[in-house]
């Protein structure tokens, strides 16, 4: 009886001992596909973030473009209205002085040609009937007044 006592003790305790070791197995396993699982899952959301920050950067960029874009144009058109503008004011200064007397202020002493230009908004200007040469020394030391000369 005590043998068979024994027997079923050493039974017991081996089958309590492999259950043990296969509950343990079976945790283990279960805690792997777990931790796998968990990294396939953190490796998906790491994907998503990614590619949403690569969408927002390109939005952003895109945008960045449109707008300058868009501020180049206008700076485009705002320079052409400018230049209208100042081409529709000198014509129209043209208009109302007169050929003729525009004509008769050019040919007239040099004091009266620079009022005129200045007249006409124009800093400085070098007018040429075109057949004379001219020279450009001179020239450059009259339209910064004679700054060498002494007197």
């Amino acid at each position: 009886l005590l043998a068979l006592q024994a027997e079923s003790a050493a039974i017991e305790s081996t089958g309590q001992a492999k259950a043990e070791a296969f509950s343990r197995a079976e945790a283990a396993r279960i805690e792997a596909e777990a931790a796998v699982q968990e990294a396939k899952l953190k490796a998906q959301a790491h994907k998503i973030e990614t590619e949403a920050e690569l969408k927002r950067m390109n939005a952003a960029r895109e945008a960045d473009i449109k707008f300058a874009l868009e501020q180049n144009n206008l700076e485009v058109q705002k320079a052409e209205k400018m230049a209208k503008i100042e081409t529709d004011k000198f014509n129209k200064m043209v208009t109302v002085l007169g050929t003729k007397t525009i004509q008769a202020m050019a040919s007239g002493p040099q004091d009266h040609q620079v009022k005129m230009l200045q007249s006409l908004g124009l800093s400085s200007t070098l007018i040429t009937d075109g057949r004379t040469p001219i020279n450009l020394l001179n020239t450059a030391g009259g339209l910064l007044g004679n700054v060498g000369t002494q007197p």
